[in-house]
């Protein structure tokens, strides 16, 4: 996601404040407003995926004064279960958008609409057809729009105030019907979305980043990277990583930097399990040996392209480190460990930026994602 003054963005969005107390008839008089500021973080909300087609994704959600969890919260809240498969959660204004892939063959694919504060569904918004699911994958937002990925080969562009989906646009490569879409974010007014190789269809983007103008809505150009491209960060400043699977026996993982004036790969770090990247303003952490005796959690330098230090530094264990999320009010790092990949309860570590442990709680089935609840005050200021 863009998170440029993304705080701010947040509180304006979720308060509607612009209260005009004075106008400039005056050349010494100034407008004055009333807008709010975050001063902390009341709460977490944890995606747990839940087992492949096991019908049994959940949200958790973590209060840190209280230092209690619900696990399965979106249930409490909503009387009904999350569904199945759920890849994506993230926040925008006053809602929270969760994206559920559902099962290939049935009508399971959505994305859950819900109020921020209380967890409570606003809309479940459809992706199926009349027998089938699009499988939505990954989320991002940009000037009150939401851009979906999906296995289908289309981008789907939501209208965040009527959440109602008002464009498509079909990312075909020659004679190809569909191609599988992954994680996708924006950067300096452009969508870039990583196609992957994880399903049987014809496959000529599995080495593609493909770039789409958001001011047309149109595609302008592709981007060849490493195998698989799976997962896409950017920060404010217009920096992308890729982060690429690879090719199992042949082609190592990779995470690759773009820079999106030109659109050219300037740094490649390769390795052989790249499993997550999370990316705020200068600081990027990657998860990477996953699956090994030995996961890391490691920092990642943003200028030179170069896995660098461990994040953790007080000797907590994680034993699955199954995705990342920096809170970009404090810029603490949220790691999300499945322990198992069994079908058991997973765990939620939040760290300092230092590498200490703040905070540890269990989750639901495979935790992949976190969205965060602030608390606010009020502010006046001139302009």
């Amino acid at each position: 996601m863009n998170t440029m003054n993304y705080l701010k963005r947040t509180a304006l969005s979720i308060s509607a404040l612009a209260v005009l107390f004075a106008s400039c008839k005056k050349n010494n008089e100034r407008e004055i407003i009333l807008t709010q500021e975050v001063t902390g973080v009341k709460g977490i909300y944890v995606l747990n995926e839940g087992t492949w087609n096991g019908k049994n994704a959940s949200i958790s959600y973590y209060d840190i004064a209280k230092k209690t969890v619900v696990k399965d919260f979106y249930k409490q809240a909503n009387a009904k279960d999350l569904g199945n498969n759920a890849v994506d959660l993230k926040q925008y204004g006053s809602k929270l958008y969760c994206v559920v892939s559902g099962e290939a063959g049935k009508e399971e694919s959505f994305v859950d609409v819900m109020d921020v504060n209380t967890g409570k569904t606003i809309k479940r918004i459809a992706f199926n057809t009349t027998n089938d699911g699009y499988l939505p994958r990954y989320i991002t937002f940009y000037k009150n729009k939401a851009y979906i990925s999906r296995y289908d080969g289309k981008i789907s562009r939501i209208d965040t105030a009527s959440l109602n989906v008002d464009g498509e646009l079909q990312l075909k490569n020659g004679a190809d019907n569909a191609e599988a879409l992954e994680g996708l974010a924006v950067a300096n007014g452009k969508l870039y979305v990583a196609g992957s190789d994880h399903v049987s269809y014809p496959k000529s983007l599995k080495n593609k980043v493909v770039v789409i103008d958001l001011a047309t809505f149109t595609k302008s150009k592709e981007i060849t990277v490493n195998d698989n491209p799976i997962k896409v960060a950017a920060n404010d400043k217009g920096d992308l990583l890729v982060l690429s699977a690879g090719t199992y026996g042949s082609v190592q993982s990779a995470i690759q930097k773009i820079n999106t004036t030109t659109d050219a790969i300037s740094q490649t770090e390769r390795a052989d399990d790249f499993a997550s990247i999370a990316i705020y303003n200068d600081q990027a952490w990657t998860a990477l040996e996953v699956y090994g005796a030995s996961p890391k959690i490691k920092s990642f330098n943003i200028a030179t392209g170069k896995v660098g230090t461990d994040l953790i530094t007080d000797a907590t264990a994680v034993a699955m480190p199954y995705g990342l999320d920096i809170n970009p009010f404090n810029q603490n790092v949220v790691v999300f460990d499945a322990v198992s990949f069994a079908g058991v309860a997973g765990k939620a570590f939040v760290f300092s930026k230092e590498g200490k442990k703040q905070h540890e709680f269990e989750t639901g089935i495979n935790p992949r994602g976190a969205a965060f609840v602030y608390t606010y005050k009020y502010v006046y200021k001139s302009l």
